[in-house]
């Protein structure tokens, strides 16, 4: 049985394998209600500076948030920072939409865990048929018959400023419309809040479904029921996050694009940041100890 951090066995049936995927009424809701304002009050209020305030709120939160605060830094402690700009980068991260630090800890883990195993449920192999997959993970949850027991850190347990994320990341969106509105009235809040967010989601569980399925590998995880692929042409769309093989391989490592020509910005982002005295200690493959499971490609 495969144990990771924060997830723990809780007897020894405890396995990724039998459980039944539900329809999650929240994050279904969530979706449909942004993707509704979106279709009706869109066409309405679409203007050039709404479209290029949409995609640059969409690169900001998804890189310096997502890819930057949760998936490296909260997630995987691949670089440090002072608490102050960890709390930064993780509000950052929850504006993108798909909720507050612990959810998102026990997102990212259940899936690693479960697919560090040599068989897993279906819900978490990105294998099935694309509508299928998309409706499951962004509008259904997964229980499992005999779950692992979650132990995230009291660094983001006991932290009040996580607990209020937590609790109030759809809130949260408010305050940023406030400041949309003030900026750009209703265009922006429309296009800036809920046409992003619907769009987020989606690119993010699309950059995921592709790596769990297309595209060349360089490593190899003996024992694994899912390998990761390095998706070509969407280092930069993804902020590095398509180098998948990449991170399945090293998954505390900084640097997700570790060949030539393996665009990464979230790594150029940390760079910057280190130049500035920002973050340090900022892991890289050769940082980290050996995998006796890994193996790498001819």
């Amino acid at each position: 049985m495969s144990r990771e951090p924060r997830m723990y066995p809780r007897c020894a049936q405890t396995n990724p394998v039998e459980g039944t995927v539900v329809w999650s009424p929240v994050k279904s809701f969530w979706f449909f209600v942004m993707a509704a304002v979106t279709v009706i009050a869109g066409p309405v209020t679409w203007t050039w500076k709404a479209s290029a305030v949409a995609g640059l709120l969409t690169a900001f939160t998804l890189c310096t948030g997502h890819s930057i605060g949760f998936h490296r830094l909260l997630i995987h402690r691949s670089f440090q920072t002072s608490k102050w700009l960890e709390r930064t980068l993780v509000t950052i991260g929850t504006l993108v939409g798909m909720g507050g630090p612990r959810k998102m800890l026990y997102l990212h883990d259940i899936r690693d865990w479960s697919q560090r195993h040599p068989e897993c449920h279906p819900f978490f192999i990105h294998q099935s048929s694309i509508l299928k997959d998309w409706w499951w993970n962004l509008h259904c949850e997964i229980r499992l018959t005999h779950p692992p027991e979650f132990r995230p850190e009291p660094a983001v347990t006991e932290d009040s400023y996580y607990r209020f994320l937590d609790r109030y990341w759809m809130t949260l969106q408010i305050p940023l419309a406030i400041l949309l509105y003030v900026a750009g009235g209703w265009s922006f809040v429309v296009w800036g809040v809920c046409a992003r967010i619907p769009f987020s989601l989606t690119g993010h569980w699309l950059v995921g479904y592709l790596a769990h399925n297309i595209g060349p590998r360089t490593w190899y995880l003996e024992g694994h029921a899912v390998q990761g692929y390095n998706v070509p042409g969407f280092g930069l769309l993804s902020m590095g996050e398509a180098w998948h093989n990449n991170h399945h391989a090293f998954p505390e490592s900084a640097k997700f694009g570790l060949e030539r020509g393996q665009n990464d910005p979230g790594w150029w982002f940390l760079c910057a940041l280190n130049r500035l005295g920002l973050v340090w200690s900022l892991q890289q493959p050769k940082d980290l100890p050996e995998r006796p499971e890994l193996h790498r490609l001819a």
